[in-house]
């Protein structure tokens, strides 16, 4: 073998390692849309309110020391549902949209990690932009293996519209007010592959 045929070699070589070992450490799983929910909670000088998203998407790696390497999160504004059309076009004003079509969330830090028996608990922080708006935000996430390569977490985060510069909805010429505060409720399912569910073992 040449020196040039050999230098292919390894390097195709090195490549296929750094492949493989990254497969094996990092392992993704990912929210499944059917079986997770979101619901916002929020009240108005008139009555309480609840819309539900009707569509989400996000993805968690983990590597083999069930570290928390990375995790995502998005949900198109428009996929906020309401019993209320009213409703629901003051809340994609509010948003603005077209111009801001998505909500998402991007992990920037995992603290306090844990993993007992099916029990699976850690304080998340990252940046949540909404409205064209990004902050920090931290909350307690915690879940249960239900099986091997499942996750449920459940759980409510606070939050304040005008935090992310929105501007609460008014309806009835202003005779109905939108409070300033919402709950986030989460039920969400991640769900990995085969592969990951050597996580659990």
């Amino acid at each position: 073998m040449n020196n040039l045929k050999f230098s292919k070699y390894l390097t195709m070589l090195f490549v296929s390692t750094i492949f493989i070992t990254t497969a094996l450490q990092a392992q993704s799983l990912k929210i499944n849309p059917h079986t997770s929910t979101m619901v916002i909670l929020g009240t108005t000088n008139v009555h309480n309110f609840e819309t539900n998203v009707t569509q989400i998407a996000g993805e968690l790696v983990l590597n083999a020391s069930k570290q928390v390497q990375s995790f995502n999160l998005s949900v198109p504004v428009k996929s906020i549902k309401s019993k209320e059309k009213l409703m629901d076009t003051k809340t994609y004003e509010a948003f603005d949209a077209d111009k801001n079509p998505n909500i998402s969330f991007k992990l920037t830090e995992a603290t306090g990690f844990k993993v007992t028996g099916p029990d699976v608990e850690a304080t998340v922080t990252g940046n949540l932009t909404m409205a064209g708006a990004t902050k920090k935000i931290s909350f307690k996430a915690i879940g249960k293996s239900s099986k091997a390569g499942v996750y449920e977490f459940k759980g409510s985060i606070p939050l304040k519209m005008t935090d992310y510069k929105m501007k609460p909805p008014t309806a009835m010429m202003g005779m109905m007010k939108v409070g300033d505060a919402i709950t986030l409720k989460y039920d969400v399912f991640l769900e990995g592959s085969p592969l990951t569910a050597q996580l659990d073992k």
